[in-house]
């Protein structure tokens, strides 16, 4: 890969980074605001939703950080294996680069290590012959 591609890879690693530290955590609501108040049977299943979503966003967030601070420390580190799959040590696609500069494996390699990801809901034409 040429070095200007590198550097824009590389920007655009550290403009995400800053885009997501930026927005900080997702507030996750408590069950009481205030702890006088009653529990609001009907209230509380829409707060601990609510709840959960802000958690798996938080998390999300925190792994897509972690990825781009390792995929910069590559990058620093070893910059002639950038874009290149860590499994099948193939090139990685540039358009999966752009979208996901972060990205350590090709889509081939993503789909092995992670098969739940692959998959599609269920249609009910998929049960028809």
């Amino acid at each position: 890969m040429e070095p200007e591609d590198l550097a824009l890879f590389r920007a655009a690693l550290i403009a995400r980074r800053d885009e997501l530290r930026k927005a900080g955590d997702f507030e996750i609501e408590p069950v009481l605001k205030d702890p006088a108040e009653k529990v609001d049977d009907d209230a509380s299943p829409l707060t601990e939703m609510s709840q959960v979503i802000a958690s798996r966003r938080n998390k999300n967030r925190a792994i897509e950080l972690d990825r781009i601070d390792l995929a910069i420390r590559r990058l620093d580190a070893e910059p002639d294996d950038f874009g290149f799959c860590d499994a099948c040590e193939n090139e990685i696609p540039r358009r999966r680069l752009e979208l996901m500069p972060w990205a350590r494996y090709c889509v081939a390699c993503e789909e092995a290590r992670s098969p739940q990801r692959g998959k599609r809901r269920r249609h009910i034409h998929d049960y028809l012959e």
